[in-house]
């Protein structure tokens, strides 16, 4: 008999390293993607750090074809809050047979190391299929792909106000300093994906208001 496929759940920021994560887990034929996992800050309806809207996060889970589990916590969040709420999640991924959740990091052993423990502590895996890739040669892989996104939030103690808001595209990384990485990994910008592979449809979005709040630059992207 044909081995059962391994059910998983992608840790959905909304952005492009989870929309790459998802692109390549869904060529690999032995894991079957089930469902799109995302903290979403109640008090603004927003995804927790990216600033998008949950409007378009539903959009790209219709469009992706996939179920969105939305972990909801408050703007001020403590760790046993947060904590609390995963776990929710994740018994509810389990009882629906998922043994694994997938995460679009790229190089942060502290970040890995803390996922595993995590989900460990349940009997679940993380999965990090972009795990090790050289960032700049994977940043123009996601582009040259297909994929369409727009920087949401920054940090401008890393890189300049002016890009928030920006096409992720390659006329952006060629502007990048060389202290910052090719896709932000060092939370340097966060992003949304509008477009690339696995989407039925590009979504279409326009840049709404840029504010400055607790430190980060965000640019509201909004639908239409």
């Amino acid at each position: 008999m044909p081995m059962s496929k391994r059910r998983s759940w992608v840790a959905w920021s909304s952005g492009k390293d989870s929309l790459w994560a998802l692109h390549v887990l869904r060529q690999n034929d032995d894991i079957e993607v089930t469902g799109l996992l995302t903290t979403v800050t109640g008090d603004y309806q927003r995804v927790s750090m990216h600033g998008v809207r949950e409007e378009l996060l539903q959009a790209q889970a219709a469009a992706l074809g996939l179920p969105l589990y939305r972990v909801v916590i408050p703007a001020w969040c403590s760790d046993e809050v947060y904590d609390q709420a995963m776990q929710a999640a994740m018994d509810d991924a389990r009882r629906a047979g998922v043994t694994q959740v997938a995460f679009g990091d790229l190089f942060l052993e502290s970040v890995r190391a803390y996922r595993e423990e995590r989900l460990g502590r349940i009997g679940m895996e993380a999965c990090f299929p972009l795990w090790g890739r050289d960032t700049a040669a994977l940043a123009r892989e996601m582009i040259d792909g297909g994929l369409r996104a727009r920087i949401t939030c920054l940090d401008p103690s890393k890189v300049s106000r002016d890009l928030a808001g920006r096409e992720y595209d390659l006329s952006l990384l060629e502007g990048l300093p060389e202290s910052v990485d090719p896709c932000g990994e060092n939370g340097e910008f966060h992003t949304f994906a509008y477009g690339g592979p696995g989407l039925a449809r590009p979504l279409k979005v326009h840049l709404g208001e840029v504010v400055e709040r607790a430190g980060f630059v965000f640019a509201d992207v909004l639908p239409g």
